[in-house]
Formats: structure tokens, sequence, C-alpha cells
């Protein structure tokens, strides 16, 4: 670890009191004092933020946005699919997500509130509810000694409950999906350590969907003589929204026994006019454990009368029979309360889950329902709490022992840095908390776009949506577009190396919608043009804004007419083939190949002089839609080349001689004038046009390469540049883009001049965008630049992990000073690509071991006794 590292992580930890280190936490992980304070304090990037040349250069587009943003604001009266005016502000809180895959998230925070909601499909509510809390009770010899909410708050609600636990006698620990929190109690003798466990596990399809959290409670008691602990858990029904106070909630008891198990609870049934749902606590019953509840009480006043209840006797009345339901204007709130003995100098633990069961959505559009994947497993009749729970409770030790069997080969590869392991597994946190849904396919859905797999195009329901469901996570908490492809393009490594018949599904679904069109017309803000929202054989943007109807609508997005994008169908090229290259689906290939032919085919027609490479104009690419590019490009001409070469090779696996000629004369014809037209010696020149700045050193210029790499290719027959020029131009990205740009401590930036300082030619060249930084990293372990691929990415780990305090919202990008922008963003997932080059560099270091060449030598030996 670095020396700016070290003091980097122990700042974090510096107002930690206590010695003690809790109860099976492990060491590897994001750790943090709840009394610890960011002394960085980041705004969000506004339209305010935008420099004046910018400002004239698009002044167009800023009045143009501003007349739709008030039409959607004031007319409409629904939330833009990026708000410009009313981005998140900075809230440095965030801890693990709660929650399986695709039904919904609740996120606490790392000083125990629960405080991010996503209930309704893609829809976000910020809201910390004071009431939802865990509370200590301890009794000795029949009377109460202790008893204390444990959070550091000091609410001006609920003053009858003794708030303000000493935040330097505790600390959060998070390795996701799991987390700890441990609570030294001052003067007690006695230390709690609750564990969170949320069941996300990879390969897994079935308890991976469900939406369940279990808090496992260990209670050290170093005391001599024996104490009665209880821990009473209380939830407010609903989230802290408007519609909690809409009246009609209601709540009751159960209690459910089952293959000699048997857990007691809270439901709490909330029930909008939208997407109603249940909340449910729930406690495992044993013969050591006393389980009571409070089924109804106001979160509002003082609450003296549950407090004290629990003071009494650390056990709650549990009245029978159901609470009526709420008057408009009221809210309700339920408790359930766990006690047990500790011995002497022992210890004990108790168990808590919290469920919620929305099984049949709505987006915004309210066209059509769908059905939550989860219910597959447990019903959709809205009546799955006591079951979710009572499963969560018997089986979350399996799922610890998944997670553990996961993780551990990384954890213990003592040649890995600890920064880059919290950050591995952690940064997996948006597969579940970016407004991700996971649904059932519909029996009458069609998802070839009407061109069936006859006629060169797809089965009307492929299989593998049929048995695994269909899959949308949003680009950004802030960007509210589902699968926003050009960036799926990065984050898709987390989802074909973990649930790969996800990534799969995706794919179908974007290849669906390939050959699909919408010719109605639309205005486009960028050019202030009207054109179609979808054209066919072009990869649309995103499939959908969760405030309409995704799937149905798609390309969101009205920014850019996305027509006139080259990286889209070029990155669904790449995609196709890493994908096979990972999973070796033969059927997937076959199913895929006609619309790669469709979407190539497409981007012959800019190959304007017939030089093999495409050429750009303006906008030319969605990823950096701020940067103008004339001419070709070493982004979107690097792209080209990779997905010559991968629709080379997919045509020799699929026996296509003819097309083989095509793209092979293609790719030789292009990478020469790639070269010639953007190699100056050291680098890839940012674009050909040969004005001021074309010569900017772009940091994502061998994004083309790295997916080669990433496909078992870029080597032999199928290899698109040269290796000595690769490894030269990730070296002058290292130097200049990482090494000289806020002293080689912050990841590396878009774009920099070759003297050394920023290019701030736009409103994005001058950011740092952490899910390509990771991509970068990966591209250099590839080419053998371990220690500067490690040291590259680690730069944005520290920034924003233990810096800026953006821990669980990961940004999409940060300048050097002062800004941020897109809090909780896609892109970082892209750290799984680091995962998979280390993964191939081992096998390379083992397959040299035992024969004395690497996988890549075997790989071009063997191509070249097939061309012979």
């Amino acid at each position: 670890m670095s020396d700016w590292g070290e003091k980097s992580t122990a700042d974090l930890m510096s107002r930690y009191v206590s010695k003690d280190m809790g109860y099976g936490v492990p060491k590897e992980g994001w750790r943090i004092c709840l009394a610890h304070e960011f002394k960085e304090k980041r705004k969000p990037f506004q339209a305010k933020d935008v420099s004046l040349s910018n400002v004239m250069e698009h002044i167009g587009l800023g009045i143009r946005y501003l007349k739709w943003w008030y039409k959607k604001t004031q007319v409409e009266k629904k939330a833009p699919f990026i708000d410009m005016f009313r981005a998140q502000p900075l809230r440095q809180i965030y801890g693990a997500p709660l929650g399986g895959i695709g039904g919904g998230t609740i996120t606490r925070g790392w000083r125990g509130e629960f405080c991010r909601w996503q209930l309704n499909p893609g829809m976000y509510h910020y809201k910390t509810v004071p009431a939802n809390q865990f509370t200590v009770c301890l009794r000795r010899a029949g009377q109460t000694v202790y008893q204390q909410v444990l959070s550091v708050e000091r609410p001006p609600t609920l003053q009858g409950w003794n708030w303000g636990y000493c935040g330097e006698y505790a600390f959060y620990h998070a390795l996701y999906p799991r987390a700890w929190t441990v609570y030294h109690l001052p003067g007690q003798d006695v230390t709690l350590t609750c564990r969170q466990v949320s069941p996300v596990i990879p390969h897994d399809y079935q308890d991976s969907s469900l939406p369940v959290a279990v808090f496992v409670w260990d209670i050290e008691n170093k005391n001599d003589y024996d104490l009665e602990v209880s821990i009473m858990f209380t939830m407010v029904n609903g989230s802290g929204h408007k519609d909690d106070k809409s009246g009609g909630h209601w709540n009751e008891p159960f209690h459910l026994e089952k293959d000699g198990d048997a857990v007691s609870g809270v439901l709490l049934h909330h029930c909008p006019a939208v997407n109603p749902y249940t909340l449910c606590i729930a406690a495992r019953e044993k013969a050591d454990r006393e389980v009571s509840h409070q089924t109804a009480f106001s979160p509002k006043g003082t609450c003296s009368a549950l407090w004290n209840d629990l003071i009494t006797d650390g056990r709650l009345d549990s009245p029978t029979g159901s609470s009526p339901p709420t008057a408009k204007g009221d809210k309700v709130a339920a408790a359930l309360a766990v006690g047990c003995t500790v011995p002497a100098q022992s210890h004990n633990m108790l168990e808590f889950c919290l469920a919620w069961d929305m099984p049949k959505i709505t987006f915004g559009s309210r066209e059509r329902e769908h059905i939550r994947r989860y219910t597959r497993y447990f019903g959709a009749r809205g009546a799955a709490s006591p079951a979710l729970s009572h499963y969560a409770l018997t089986h979350y030790r399996q799922w610890e022992k998944s997670i553990e069997e996961w993780q551990r080969p990384i954890l213990q590869d003592s040649s890995l840095p600890s920064w880059y392991k919290s950050a591995l597994f952690n940064e997996l946190y948006f597969i579940v908390d970016g407004g991700t849904v996971w649904t059932e396919l519909p029996e009458d859905a069609d998802v070839s776009g009407g061109l069936r797999s006859e006629n060169g195009g797809l089965p009307a329901q492929p299989a593998v949506i049929k048995e695994y469901g269909r899959f949308a996570y949003l680009e950004g908490q802030e960007y509210r577009m589902y699968n926003t492809y050009d960036v799926h393009f990065y984050a898709s490594f987390a989802l074909i190396m973990l649930w790969p018949k996800l990534a799969l599904s995706v794919q179908y679904d974007i290849a669906g919608s390939v050959v699909q069109q919408d010719p109605t017309e639309r205005l486009h803000l960028m050019s202030g043009r009207c054109s179609p929202v979808k054209t066919r054989n072009v990869v649309p943007h995103d499939i959908g804004d969760p405030d309409d109807e995704p799937w149905q609508r798609v390309n969101a997005y009205l920014i850019h007419d996305t027509a006139d994008w080259k990286d889209l169908n070029l990155k669904f090229v790449l995609q196709v083939y890493r994908d096979f290259h990972l999973t070796q689906d033969r059927q997937y290939l076959q199913d895929m190949w006609p619309i790669c032919q469709a979407v190539m085919e497409s981007e012959m027609k800019f190959d304007l002089d017939g030089d093999g490479l495409i050429e750009n104009s303006g906008y030319a690419d969605q990823t950096y839609d701020g940067w103008t590019v004339t001419g070709p490009s070493a982004y979107c001409g690097g792209l080209w080349l990779a997905s010559l070469c991968v629709m080379c090779k997919m045509a020799i696996l699929l026996d296509n001689k003819e097309m083989y000629q095509l793209y092979r004369s293609t790719l030789d014809k292009g990478s020469t004038a790639f070269d010639k037209l953007l190699w100056n010696g050291k680098y890839y020149n940012y674009d050909s046009s040969g004005r001021d700045l074309s010569n900017s050193v772009m940091s994502d210029q061998c994004a083309g390469h790295w997916f080669l790499r990433a496909s078992g290719l870029g080597d032999g027959e199928f290899k698109a540049f040269p290796q000595e020029k690769i490894r030269s131009a990730l070296k002058s990205v290292y130097e200049l883009n990482v090494m000289s740009f806020a002293g080689g401590h912050m990841g590396a930036v878009n774009g920099m001049r070759p003297e050394g300082v920023p290019d701030r030619s736009s409103v994005q060249s001058d950011e740092v965008w952490i899910g390509v930084v990771y991509g970068l990293a990966a591209t250099m372990i590839h080419e053998g630049m371990l220690t500067e691929g490690l040291r590259t990415a680690e730069g944005c780990y520290r920034t924003v992990w233990e810096q800026l305090g953006m821990a669980f919202q990961t940004p999409e990008a940060y300048c050097e000073k002062s800004i941020y922008r897109s809090l909780a963003y896609m892109r970082p997932l892209s750290i799984w690509a680091m995962q998979l080059a280390l993964n191939a560099s081992q096998r390379d270091q083992t397959t040299l071991a035992s024969t004395g060449t690497t996988d890549q030598d075997q790989a071009v030996q063997a191509q070249k006794e097939d061309q012979s």
C-alpha cells in the first residue's frame, strides 16, 4: 500500500477509541468510524458550472433544454430523466443496500439510518426515517441497567427515546453483499456486532432475486455476571414519502412455523393506489429467545409509551389482532423485540429479517403490469412476506457460505492490495441498487422486434429470457434511463462474469430493438433538428425511462439523434463476441450473427473514402458526447477495427468464408489508415482533424484493444493494433493522464495535453470517469503493466471512498477540485474487467510455468495451424 493510501485509510478510523474489533468482522473491506466527518464537501455539476466558452458553443442546447425542462416539470409534473437544475446534493452517509437483485432496495447508511429507497421501480426517494432503528436493552437481575437507540443522531422527534449514541465507540465495515456494525457499549463491557446479509450470490438466479435482508446480532458479554439482552427493531409503514400519510395503511402480527422452524413478526401493509407493498419485520424463534411485538404505534410525538414498555421488562406487550387502517394525515409504525440471556464471559446471538413484497409493478405510464422475478418462487398474490422472512432466516447461513466461497480466493490472494479487494466487491452494490428491475417475460411478449429467426432475426421468446427473465438497470440514479448501452459496455463485465444469463438476456433485448424502428419525429436538444425516435439497424441508446414504459418505448435520451452515433453498434458487436468467449453459448452466437451483420452494414456507410476506416463528424460517439470529433478518431476508430476483428473471428466460427473475406480486407485497410492518420510516434491522437487540440492524449484511446484482450483475441491473425504501439500509448497515458494529474493520486483524467495540462476544451475532457479508469487499468494489466494498472485504479478508489465520502454512490465523474457529476452511476462496475484481466494474467503465468509458453502463444500457434 502506498504512503498516501495508508494515511487515507487510517483517517477513516482515526476517531475510534475502543480496541474492540467486533465478532467475526473480516480484515478486508471498507471501514469507517461512526464519528468520522469527511473534510471535503463537493457540489454536483449543474448548468451554472458550464464555462463561458462552452455556454456560447451550446447556447441553443441550453435554451432548448430549459424549455423542455419547464414543460416536463411544471406542465407534465414529472421528473426529467436528467435534471441539470436539481441534482442530488452529496450526502456522505450511505452504506451497503439491502435486498437481492431486481426486487427493490432499501439502503442503510453507515451510521445505521434507513435513508435511500427504491421500491417503485427505478424511482429513488432520498429520505431518512428517524423511527427506523435498532435499540438495545440490558438487564441484570431483573432490572434494566442500560437502554440506548443505536444511533448517533439526535432527531427533533421521538424525544422520549435515548438518542445520541457516541459514535467514537462504533465502526462500520462493508464487504458487499455483507456489512458489519460494531458497537462497544460504553461502561457496560458489552460489544454488539450487527451483521447485515443480502442474498447477492453469483450464478444464483433464485435466491439472488429475493427482496430480503437478514440482521444477525452477535452479543459479547465480557462481564463476570449474566445479562439479559433485548434488541428492538422499529419500522415505519412506508418510506418517508408523502404517501405514508395517504391513509389506509395497516399492520398485523404473524407467526409461521414450517419444517420445524418458526418465525414471527409484524406485517406492515402499505396501500397506495399504485404499486402497493408489504414490509415485514421478523425474528427467528428459538427455545432460549423471547420474541415480542407492538403491532402499531404512532411515530410522532415523544413515543415514550413504546420506550417505557421495553424498559420495564425487556419485552413488548404483544397485542393480538391487526391495527385499524390509518386516517389520512397519520402514520403508523411497528416494533419487534427479541431477548436472550448472555452468560458471563460468553456470547449469544439474535436474528432479524426485513422483507418487502411488491410482486406486481407498473412503470410511470401505467400501461402494463410486470411481475417481479422472485414471484416465480413465492407467488404474486402479495402475501409472500411471511414465507420470504422464514426462508431468509433459515437459509442465510447457506448464502454466507456461498458468498465466502466466491470471495475467498480473491481475499486470500496476498498479491492483491487491500483497497482493490474492497473496491471489487463493494462496487457491486450497483447491480442491486441501480434502480434494478428483474421481471418475468410476459406470455404474450415478442422480443424479436418483429423479425423472426427464419428471416434473419430472433426467436419471439429466446430461451434465456424465458428461463431467466428480463433485467434492466439505470445508467445512474440521477441519469434515469434503463440499460444505457454505451455505459453498459463498461459495466457489463460484472454481469457476464457473475450472472452471465442476465447479461445474455440484456443482449437479446437489445438485439430485438435493433431491428425495430419508430418513425415518430421528435426534437433532439443538441442539434435542434427533428428526426425519428428510432432508426432500423441501429442499437438504441437505452430501453426507456422508468417514469414511462421501458422495453415498449426505447431511447428516452433525447439530447442527440442516436442514429448518427458510431459507437453503439460497435459496442454491441464487441459484447456479442466477448460474451460468447466467456460463456461458449453457441446458440447465442448463431442468434446474434445476423444482427451483428446488420449493424456492421449500417456502419460501413461511414467509410466515406473507402480506406476501411469510419469517419466522425460533430458528436459522433455517445460515450464522449460533449467532446467534438472531426474525422477518424482514436476512440471510435479503435472500436471499429476491434469490431472488424471479432467479426472475422465469428465468421470463421460460423464457417462464413465470404463475410470473413469482406471483414478481413476492410480490417487490413482500416488498420493501415488508422496508423497513418492517428499514430504520432507515442500514442494515438484524439482525432485526425489537425485542429489545435486533435493531439490531446485520450485516456480511453485503447478501448477497442481492451475488448479484444477481454475476448481472448489481440494476437496473431485476430489483432487490430501493433502491440508495441498499444504499450507505448498506455505508457503515455500513464505518464500524462495519471501521474501528471493531481500528483498521480486521482486516477486518469479523460483528456491531457502533451505538455502535461488537462484538456479543458469541453465539459467532459477535464473530468475523471471512474468506470473508464477501471477499464484503462484492465487494459494495462492485460499488457503486463500490473503496477501501473493498480496505481491508476487506486487513485479513483481513494478519492471516491476515502476522500469524498461517496461510498455506495460512486459517481460518473469528478474534476480535480470542487465538482462531481451523476452520483451512483453504472460504469464503475467495470472494475470487474480488472479481475478478468488478472485471471487471464494468472492463467498465462501458470501455463508459462508448466509449458514454457503462454495461452496467447498457444493461441497464435493454433491459428497458424488452422490457416495452413
